[in-house]
C-alpha cells in the first residue's frame, strides 16, 4: 500500500476503503486494524478517513438509512478500539442514538455498545454508566418493539459476561504500540471538510518535488533494505516452484481415453434427452477439462450431422449453448470455421445437415456473421462439396429470415468486409462466378450490385497494332514452322495429337502397315488478307485453327496469341471460352453449381461477323463429303465407306 503515494491519493484510499468495509461488514476489525498501521505513519489519511465516516453517519441518520448508519458506526467502533479517533466522538454518537429512541436507533447503539463497549469501559468508564443508565430506562419505559427490548437485555448480558465474545481488538490485530498511536478529536456536530476535491485529478504543478518528498519518506517508513529484501523473496519463491515442477512428472495417455470417453458422454447427453431445454441442463452440467471446451460445439455439430434428416432439435441445443456466454459463441464461430475448411470430408447428407444447422445459428444471431469470412466463393478456392454447404446454408438462411431481411443483411455496410469473399469485386472472372453460382440455386437477387459493378468495370487497354515489316516476318517464320511441323508428324508411326495448320484440308486414306495418316494441302481456305489488319497473321491463324473445329486447336504459336485476337476482334465474347492446350477437349462442361458450360469455340466467336470487320473474307473449305472414309476390314480386300465426319458449319457452308 506504501508503494503507492497516500497523501495525493488519500481521497481516493479513504473512498475504496469505505466501500470495502459497507460491502463486507465482517472484515471491518481488519480494515480497521489497516487504517490504523497507514495512520501511524501518514496521519493526515487517517484524520479524513474518520471524517468522511462522521460525515456519511450524519447524512444517513437524517435520511434514517439504517443500513448505512449502522456500517458507519461499526467502522467508527473499531477505529476508537484501534485509538484512531478519540471515544468522546462514540459516546455524541450514543448520545444522539437514544435521545430520541426509536426501534431502529436503538438497533444502532446496541450494535455500536457491543463492540466498543469493553474499550469504552476501559477509558471511560463514567460514560459507558450513563449510557447503560439511558438504555435501562428506555428497556421501562419507552414504547419500544418487543425485539428492541430483548435486544437490550442481550447487550446488558454481554456486559455483564465482560464483553467475552466482543473483545476491543483481537489479538492478531493489536499491531500498533502504543506510543506509535495517534488519535484524533473530531467532533460531531463540528464542521468539517471532507475535501471532495482529492477523489479528481488535478494538475501538480510541482509533482516531482512531491514525488521526490513521498519516496523518502517511504523509505523512512519501510526501511532501505525493503526493496532488496522482497527481490530476495520473490527469487526465493520462483526457485522453490521451479523445483516443484521439476519434481513434478507429467503423464500423458497417447491412447486418448479420456477425449473418447469425454465425446462418449457429450453423445450420449444429448441423445437421451427429451427436449432442448433438458439436453442443454445436463450438457452444463458436464466438467469440461481446461483445454476441451471445444469439444462440446463439435460435437454438437457431430451429433446433428450423423441423422438421417435435419431436425430444430439440434438447432435449438447449438443457439442455446451459443448465447450462453461469449467464451461459448466463439467456441461455435470457430466450430464453423473448422467443419467449412474439412466439409470434403462429408457425405452430401452430413453436408446438408451441418449447412443447415449453421443456417439456424445465424438467422438466430448466434453467432456471427463475420463467420462467412472464410468463404472465397471463386473457381480455384472451392470444391463440389464447399459449393453445396453454401447454396444450403443460404438456402436455410433465406428459408427462416426470408429473401428480403437476407438481402439487407448482405448490404449491410458493417459487415461488408466479411462478405467480399462471397461477393467478390477483385477481377472479371470471380465476379461472373459468383454471378452464375447465385442465379443458379435461385437467389440472383443478391448480386444485383455484382452486376451493376462488373457492367461499369473499365475495359482492359488494347495493345499497340503490330508493325508491317514484323507482320511479314511473323508469317514467313510461321510457314517454316509449320512446314517442318508438318513433315515430322507425317513420317511418325505413333499417331499424334491431331494437328492442322494454316491453309491445310485433310482426307483420310485407308492405313497401310499401319502408318500415318495422309493429309492434302488446300490452299482456298483464307482468300485475302488486307495488309491494314491489325495483328492479321495471327488472327488468320487463330481462326483458321478454330474454322477446323473446336477439338483440333493445333497451333501453339497462334494460342500464344489467343487473347491478344480476343481483344482486338470485334463481338469476341471472352477468352475465357477459349480450350488451353493442356485441356481434354472431351470435356466440355463444368461441374453443375451454378457455372455456365463452356460452349464450342468456333460458335462462341462469331466467326461471320467477325472476319469482315477485321479486313478478313470468309474462309471456304473444300466440301470433303465426297470424299468418303474408307475402313479395311481384315476378311477381305474390299472397302466400306462410312459416314462422313460431322462439320462445323459457318453461314450454310461446310
Amino acid at each position: 500500500m506504501f508503494n503507492e503515494n497516500l497523501i495525493r491519493g488519500r481521497g481516493l484510499f479513504a473512498r475504496a476503503i469505505m466501500r470495502a468495509q459497507a460491502s463486507s461488514l465482517p472484515f471491518t476489525p481488519v480494515l480497521a486494524a489497516m487504517a490504523a498501521i497507514i495512520n501511524s505513519k501518514l496521519p493526515q489519511v487517517g484524520e479524513l478517513l474518520v471524517k468522511r465516516l462522521v460525515m456519511q453517519f450524519r447524512k444517513s441518520f437524517r435520511r434514517n438509512d439504517r443500513a448505512v448508519a449502522g456500517s458507519s458506526t461499526l467502522f467508527l467502533a473499531h477505529l476508537a478500539n484501534q485509538q484512531v479517533v478519540h471515544e468522546m466522538l462514540v459516546a455524541q454518537i450514543l448520545l444522539l442514538l437514544l435521545q430520541k429512541p426509536t426501534d431502529d436507533s436503538v438497533e444502532i447503539a446496541v450494535g455500536l455498545l457491543k463492540n466498543v463497549g469493553a474499550h469504552l469501559e476501559e477509558m471511560n468508564g463514567a460514560i459507558a454508566r450513563a449510557v447503560y443508565d439511558e438504555l435501562r430506562r428506555i428497556l421501562h419505559e419507552a414504547d419500544i418493539d418487543k425485539r428492541t427490548q430483548y435486544m437490550i437485555e442481550v447487550l446488558f448480558q454481554v456486559r455483564k459476561d465482560g464483553y467475552a465474545e466482543y473483545p476491543a481488538i483481537r489479538e492478531e490485530l493489536d499491531l500498533i504500540e502504543e506510543e506509535d498511536q495517534i488519535t484524533h478529536r473530531i467532533e460531531l456536530d463540528g464542521v468539517i471538510d471532507v475535501e471532495d476535491g482529492l477523489n479528481i485529478f488535478k494538475f501538480d504543478a510541482k509533482w516531482e518535488e512531491n514525488e521526490a518528498a513521498y519516496k523518502h519518506l517511504k523509505a523512512e517508513i519501510l526501511g532501505e533494505g525493503s526493496d532488496e529484501e522482497e527481490d530476495e523473496d520473490e527469487s526465493s519463491d520462483e526457485e522453490d516452484e521451479e523445483d516443484e515442477e521439476t519434481k513434478a512428472i507429467e503423464i500423458k495417455d497417447q491412447s486418448n481415453t479420456d477425449l473418447v470417453n469425454l465425446r462418449k458422454t457429450i453423445y450420449l447427453t444429448i441423445m437421451s434427452s427429451v427436449s432442448e431445454q433438458e439436453a442443454v441442463h445436463k450438457l452444463l452440467k458436464i466438467n469440461l477439462p481446461a483445454g476441451m471446451e471445444h469439444e462440446l460445439p463439435s460435437m454438437v455439430v457431430e451429433c446433428c450431422a450423423q441423422e438421417r434428416t435435419y431436425t430444430n432439435f439440434f438447432g435449438g441445443i447449438g443457439e442455446t449453448l451459443a448465447k450462453i456466454n461469449r467464451t461459448m459463441t466463439d467456441l461455435f464461430e470457430q466450430a464453423f470455421q473448422d467443419k467449412y475448411e474439412t466439409i470434403h470430408r462429408y457425405d452430401t447428407n452430413q453436408l446438408r445437415n451441418i449447412a443447415r444447422f449453421f443456417g439456424h445459428l445465424l438467422r438466430s444471431d448466434s453467432i456471427g456473421w463475420h463467420v462467412l469470412s472464410v468463404i472465397h466463393l471463386n473457381e480455384d478456392e472451392t470444391t463440389s462439396a464447399s459449393r453445396i454447404f453454401i447454396k444450403i446454408l443460404f438456402q436455410q438462411v433465406a428459408e427462416e429470415l426470408s429473401m428480403p431481411k437476407l438481402q439487407a443483411r448482405m448490404r449491410d455496410e458493417t459487415m461488408r468486409q466479411s462478405f467480399e469473399g462471397l461477393f467478390p469485386h477483385d477481377n472479371a472472372r470471380n465476379i461472373r462466378f459468383s454471378i452464375n453460382y447465385f442465379t443458379s440455386i435461385g437467389m440472383g437477387a443478391l448480386t444485383e450490385e455484382m452486376r451493376e459493378y462488373l457492367a461499369n468495370m473499365p475495359k482492359p487497354a488494347l495493345p499497340a497494332p503490330v508493325a508491317k515489316d514484323s507482320d511479314t516476318d511473323s508469317v514467313s517464320s510461321y510457314s517454316s514452322y509449320t512446314g517442318s511441323s508438318y513433315s515430322s508428324r507425317s513420317r511418325s508411326r505413333t499417331p499424334p495429337r491431331r494437328a492442322l495448320e494454316r491453309g491445310r484440308s485433310y482426307s483420310r486414306s485407308p492405313r497401310r502397315n499401319g502408318g500415318a495418316r495422309s493429309y492434302s494441302r488446300s490452299k482456298t481456305l483464307i482468300h485475302e488478307v488486307h495488309p491494314g489488319a491489325p495483328g492479321h497473321n495471327h488472327l488468320a491463324a487463330v481462326f483458321l485453327a478454330l474454322v477446323q473445329g473446336p477439338d483440333l486447336i493445333v497451333h501453339r504459336e497462334a494460342l500464344l496469341h489467343v487473347e491478344i485476337c480476343a481483344l482486338q476482334a470485334p463481338y469476341v465474347e471472352a477468352e475465357a471460352v477459349l480450350p488451353t492446350p493442356d485441356m481434354n477437349p472431351a470435356v466440355r462442361h463444368r461441374e453443375l453449381d451454378g457455372i455456365l458450360a463452356l460452349q464450342e469455340t468456333g460458335r462462341a466467336l462469331h466467326l461471320p461477323e467477325a472476319l469482315p470487320k477485321l479486313g478478313l473474307r470468309t474462309p471456304v473449305r473444300h466440301d470433303r463429303s465426297a470424299t468418303p472414309r474408307r475402313t479395311r476390314h481384315k476378311r477381305d480386300s474390299s472397302y466400306s465407306v462410312s459416314p462422313p465426319r460431322k462439320r462445323t458449319k459457318f453461314n450454310g457452308r461446310d
